[in-house]
């Protein structure tokens, strides 16, 4: 899908980094088919250490030499960014963006009518490996640049497409979510550690029975609530358990979570 694609990234800091060592680690393209812009001389030199790629402080260079062009800065540096670039960035490019909250009409806006244009939410996950990304096109984007971005985010984690006005849902959902599996598993090894356990064994019960329990929703076909049923067996310990966290509203508790911060999104993103 990527097969002759040169990718270029402006802004190598985390998200950039990971996506370009995903990239080469799963020999999308060559090593020397990437290429990535930043202000930091001595961080272009660790991503040149580690993988292999081309770095350079000119972004119009990056522009220049790139099919795909991927935007890992942050989104109050957005505008500025576009404004360099809006000479040299055309219909040829497939523009990706990984900026929070920064809408596609704002880079179309800015960048030469035509350009295609794709709006990302990655998760911190994806530094390890395990993220999980939304993409939304712009109407010029093709099923093609969606499936070449989806091969892309996929080499750090799982990949789905949805439509734009849905990105802040993503957001509240998977952007924030690690937070609330982190608040999680953190409460689950306090509890082993009030019960006993101590606090490395208790922190590594939790994080692992959280990690196997997401593989099976992801890995089986059973819905959640059938694997929980495996579980839970007539006036066992999971189903007191189970009585606890139904009284302190476990449920509707992460619903306003994630609705919370969907609401917090569209605030940011002013819509």
């Amino acid at each position: 899908m990527l097969k002759g694609k040169k990718v270029g990234f402006i802004g190598g800091g985390k998200m950039g980094g990971v996506l370009a060592g995903g990239i080469v680690s799963n020999q999308l393209v060559p090593a020397s088919h990437v290429i990535v812009s930043d202000v930091a001389r001595e961080r272009l030199d660790e991503l040149a250490k580690a993988y292999g790629i081309v770095v350079t402080q000119d972004n119009k260079r990056v522009a220049r030499e790139a099919d795909i062009l991927i935007l890992a800065v942050k989104p109050q540096n957005m505008g500025e960014v576009l404004a360099e670039l809006a000479a040299v960035v055309g219909k040829s490019h497939l523009v990706i963006s990984i900026a929070a909250g920064i809408p596609i009409k704002f880079i179309e806006e800015r960048l030469k009518k035509g350009v295609r244009v794709i709006r990302a939410m990655p998760n911190t996950p994806a530094l390890i490996g395990e993220g999980m990304a939304a993409l939304a096109g712009s109407a010029t984007a093709t099923q093609t640049d969606l499936a070449q971005a989806t091969q892309i985010f996929d080499s750090v984690g799982l990949t789905v497409v949805v439509k734009e006005e849905l990105m802040n849902a993503v957001t509240g959902l998977s952007g924030s979510g690690p937070a609330y599996g982190f608040i999680i598993i953190e409460a689950l090894s306090d509890a082993g550690v009030r019960m006993g356990l101590s606090r490395d064994i208790a922190l590594k019960l939790a994080a692992q029975t959280m990690l196997g329990a997401a593989k099976l929703c992801l890995k089986g076909d059973k819905h959640p609530g059938e694997l929980k049923d495996m579980v839970t067996s007539p006036a066992g310990t999971t189903i007191a358990g189970i009585k606890a966290l139904e009284e302190g509203k476990i449920r509707a508790t992460l619903m306003a979570a994630v609705e919370a911060a969907t609401l917090r999104a569209k605030e940011l993103g002013g819509n």
